[in-house]
């Protein structure tokens, strides 16, 4: 049987994946079949994140509706709302609840370069919170209550309760780029909580004690939703230095050195799957609730960091 048709076994833990939309519609094939591979591996959802600005919008609900039509997997739109008015934000979210997505990561996103805080660009939105709350109340004035059978009276129905969205939001294991104190980024959390959160899930780190120290923290100021722990498979030193520069991150030494020691790039690709196999273990074995990776719409690396891991068992197959 072909490579194509393998598929995984459960996985022994939670997992999820995050894509993004091609640029144009001639990378829209190849993201299709990364994203039927990624569901084979049964994850918890698949995420797609949204451009910058709303470039990539519409690609973004294209992608998400292909999950939802092809795949058994819940996807989870990303949204953002730094430069948003509430009326812009709020006709983003009713037509992705109207192409049925009820999984959103609410993000309140980075400003232009140079904009300082009071900008206007800055929009009516001023935080993850305010968006979060913004999704619950927009689900609620378009579907307010459910109706359900009333068993033995034909065309009788009953009042239910309304299905409530999912809400992830973001967290930051090494405090985002823009905090002023180490206790800023819990407080922030606590706040999105309190809005409504379901589910947070943390940016890179490149240490498990990063993120088991982030949940002690949290988990001691009152923060009670699942923290689930972002890896990234980082597999060239030119993409390590990309992600620094974009996340703020401190350089971590002895990985950077491995990479750069590795004399090939199938060389580089092994430290690189290697280290996040193992970040992945140690997160698990100190509690985490499972794990989300960045795939980079590459569906190969990602499940090799699961299956070197133990998380993923690619002895079954079935007919693709």
């Amino acid at each position: 049987m072909s490579n194509a048709a393998r598929a995984s076994a459960s996985p022994s833990v939670p997992i999820s994946f995050e894509v993004y939309p091609p640029r144009t519609d001639a990378g829209m094939p190849a993201l299709h079949e990364t994203i039927r591979r990624l569901a084979q591996a049964q994850p918890q959802f698949i995420s797609v994140t949204f451009g910058a600005g709303g470039s990539t919008g519409g690609r973004s609900l294209e992608v998400l509706t292909h999950i939802l039509r092809e795949t058994a997997v819940p996807p989870l739109a990303h949204l953002t709302c730094v430069g948003s008015t509430y009326a812009d934000a709020g006709a983003l979210i009713r037509e992705f609840l109207d192409a049925g997505i009820t999984r959103f990561l609410a993000l309140r996103g980075d400003p232009p370069a140079g904009a300082q805080e009071g900008d206007s660009f800055l929009g009516d939105l001023e935080s993850a919170a305010q968006l979060v709350q913004l999704i619950d109340r927009v689900q609620a004035e378009r579907a307010p209550y459910s109706e359900a059978e009333v068993p033995g009276l034909p065309g009788a129905a009953r009042v239910a309760p309304r299905e409530r969205v999912q809400i992830s939001v973001a967290a930051f294991p090494n405090g985002h780029p823009r905090s002023r104190h180490r206790h800023e980024d819990i407080d922030a959390l606590l706040a999105k909580q309190a809005a409504g959160a379901t589910l947070a899930i943390t940016q890179l780190f490149f240490e498990a004690d990063d993120y088991l120290d982030f949940v002690s923290r949290a988990r001691s100021a009152g923060v009670d939703i699942p923290i689930l722990p972002g890896l990234m498979p980082l597999t060239s030193p030119g993409r390590l230095a990309r992600v620094l520069e974009l996340t703020g991150e401190a350089r971590p030494v002895a990985f950077a050195e491995a990479l750069t020691a590795a004399a090939t790039p199938e060389e580089q690709r092994s430290v690189g799957i290697a280290h996040a196999a193992a970040l992945a273990r140690a997160v698990i074995d100190g509690g985490a609730p499972g794990v989300h990776l960045y795939a980079f719409n590459n569906h190969e690396t990602v499940l090799t960091v699961l299956r070197e891991a133990g998380i993923l068992d690619d002895r079954q197959e079935t007919s693709a």
